[in-house]
């Protein structure tokens, strides 16, 4: 119960991260979506109604979405727009989800294929990029395009193996640059220097929810979006921490001073694996336990009460690349470290609440 009075102090006091359609909000509206699936608790439906009532059009436009800043990151909280419409069958949230999509295709493109992250960084694929776009971009082309474009998406997976994997250490950069011309960047590959929690937790969230929207019966494509799953979970959990389950900040530098456990890509990691545990892609009497250890080390090392009230300690706030006009961004070990740590940011409490959903809904099948 601690976890569910939790989440209602949370979700009774949140007000909109940003006045624009954001990527933080949808994670929230996401896990509110999975809460629901998991418990059948009208009140998280009734927090997505009040949310998008204002939003959403009858026509499909998203009022307080950034048409032109070509930011990979609007996709995000459109993902919610299937939950309802599958819910009401209202007509606009069917013709928002067509807005979205016609959004996504104007978005630039790297020379071999993948968006651009955003129009202010051309030629620059992030991890994160990959969560916010693709699970929407597949189940749109799943239910309303005929599979036409799954060779796209796989396409835009099968670069980021390519450029942004590191053989020895088992895991991926936060970003590649196209042109190695960025000042963060490898000349020789490209990379950023670094491996961050939080972009290796959006790679595993990405997979899996890409393999709950496609259609089963691409069987090879499905085989290989989960024999790159795999991959990525086998090398991020040599990274775990043996005492509370958690994943540092920079997930290879666990000795480094100043390094901490940090919360957001902790749980993407524990919502990635039980969710891929139920839906069989990694086997349950392997897997399941070690998903429900990390969201269990979570509960008793970040949910923490200060001042008679619950808190969700150890949020990364926020972490980039660049722009040239900041080049503290630098994507070094000292960066990362240097981001500002805070409580209950919505990019920390929306994947904890779709880990702890994953956790009910698995605990039905086990």
């Amino acid at each position: 119960m601690k976890v569910e009075k939790y989440l209602e102090q949370y979700l009774d006091a949140y007000t909109n991260y940003k006045p624009y359609w954001n990527y933080e909000d949808g994670c929230v509206l996401l896990g509110e979506a999975q809460m629901y699936e998991a418990t059948g608790e009208e009140r998280y439906v009734q927090f997505l109604e009040t949310y998008l009532k204002d939003l959403i059009q009858e026509d499909g436009v998203i009022v307080n979405y950034q048409v032109g800043k070509n930011s990979i990151d609007s996709v995000n909280a459109s993902k919610i727009l299937f939950f309802m419409y599958d819910r009401t069958k209202e007509e606009k949230y069917f013709r928002a989800i067509a807005f979205t999509m016609e959004q996504l295709q104007g978005q630039p493109r790297c020379e071999c294929g993948n968006f651009f992250h955003k129009q202010q960084y051309p030629y620059q694929i992030w991890l994160d990029g990959l969560y916010m776009a693709q699970p929407f971009y597949m189940a749109y082309e799943t239910r309303f395009h005929s599979k036409e474009r799954y060779n796209d998406i796989l396409n835009q997976f099968e670069n980021v193996r390519k450029y942004l994997y590191d053989e020895k250490k088992g895991l991926y950069y936060h970003a590649y640059d196209e042109k190695k011309q960025q000042f963060w960047c490898s000349k020789q590959t490209g990379c950023s220097p670094n491996f961050w929690l939080r972009s290796m937790g959006w790679y595993l969230m990405a997979l899996v929810d890409v393999m709950d929207a496609m259609s089963f019966e691409i069987y090879e494509q499905y085989r290989r979006y989960a024999a790159l799953f795999k991959e990525a979970v086998r090398g991020i959990l040599q990274y775990q921490d043996p005492k509370t389950g958690l994943f540092y900040q920079v997930i290879d530098q666990g000795d480094t001073e100043g390094n901490y456990l940090e919360t957001s890509g902790s749980a993407m990691v524990a919502y990635a694996i039980l969710k891929a545990c139920r839906m069989g892609i990694l086997l349950k009497e392997k897997y399941a336990g070690i998903g429900l250890g990390i969201l269990e080390g979570l509960i008793e090392n970040k949910l923490q009460e200060k001042d008679g009230k619950t808190e969700l300690t150890d949020i990364c706030l926020m972490a980039g690349l660049g722009p040239d006009s900041s080049p503290w961004r630098d994507g070094s070990v000292a960066y990362y470290l240097s981001e500002k740590r805070v409580s209950d940011d919505a990019k920390g409490v929306g994947p904890f609440m779709m880990a702890y959903a994953q956790k009910l809904m698995l605990e039905k099948v086990l």
